[in-house]
């Protein structure tokens, strides 16, 4: 049986009404049992399904974001085909450095030796212990730094001199004794191709009215053209006053560019 139930506004609406006397009371009963299952039974489904679907969004969504490992090699840019900036020539730009000709010769004991007439006398240098070395063909020989390939090279040279009070045209016994006024040091250049030394470098400093125990260290340092088989040396005005306490404070050297 049905029968309609006015909703207001007009409207009316048709609800199932049982028999009163119970037949088919439990056919309707079965129905809406079912029914209720069915829904509870959706909505479990339901329920189960939406942690499955967000697990797998999440993973779609990781794996387009990661790389592959092949596609992680940077691609050069432009700007590093242009102006040549891999890693592969720098490394090979330092390796060509490490091979070039070059030396540092520190400070010995100095022993007066004859030398040249108008030529002032030559220092001789540790080329191997300490701080010294000469590598890549450069060679140290009998006063000498000898060059073994031909190009510009930077050479450079510290002297340190060390004495007591220089009073320029002193007194002593009766008679003038005439201390030295000036320090001077030479960088000469000796080559089988011109008979006499060439000076490549000259440093002077006064040392007149200087106090008592006084040191004074001369640099001097430049680029030059040079060819194989041209021979470096330094020559002091005085060697006696050259200071060889400290390999730090007189050393000589030079380099390949």
């Amino acid at each position: 049986m049905a029968e309609d139930l006015e909703l207001g506004f007009g409207e009316t609406a048709s609800v199932e009404m049982l028999p009163q006397d119970g037949s088919g009371g439990p056919m309707a009963r079965a129905r809406l049992v079912a029914r209720r299952d069915g829904v509870c039974c959706a909505f479990t489904c339901c329920l189960l399904a939406f942690p499955i679907l967000a697990g797998l969004t999440a993973y779609m969504l990781v794996s387009q974001l990661q790389t592959p490992g092949e596609d992680c090699t940077p691609v050069p840019t432009q700007k590093d085909q242009e102006f040549g900036t891999s890693h592969q020539p720098f490394y090979a730009h330092l390796q060509a450095d490490r091979e070039k000709p070059r030396a540092h010769l520190t400070v010995v004991r100095q022993t007066p030796s004859p030398h040249l007439k108008n030529q002032f006398p030559a220092l001789h240098w540790e080329h191997e212990l300490g701080l010294a070395f000469t590598k890549n063909k450069m060679k140290y020989t009998n006063k000498f730094l000898v060059i073994p390939e031909s190009g510009d090279y930077f050479v450079y040279s510290q002297i340190t001199f060390r004495g007591t009070k220089s009073e320029c045209g002193s007194i002593s016994q009766g008679r003038q004794q005439i201390k030295p006024d000036s320090i001077i040091v030479v960088i000469t250049k000796v080559t089988d191709s011109y008979p006499e030394p060439a000076q490549l470098l000259t440093g002077t400093k006064s040392v007149c009215e200087i106090s008592n125990n006084w040191f004074q260290p001369l640099y001097l340092g430049a680029m030059f053209s040079l060819r194989e088989g041209d021979k470096l040396m330094v020559n002091v005005s005085d060697i006696s006053l050259v200071d060889y306490t400290k390999e730090d404070k007189t050393f000589f050297g030079a380099f390949l560019l």
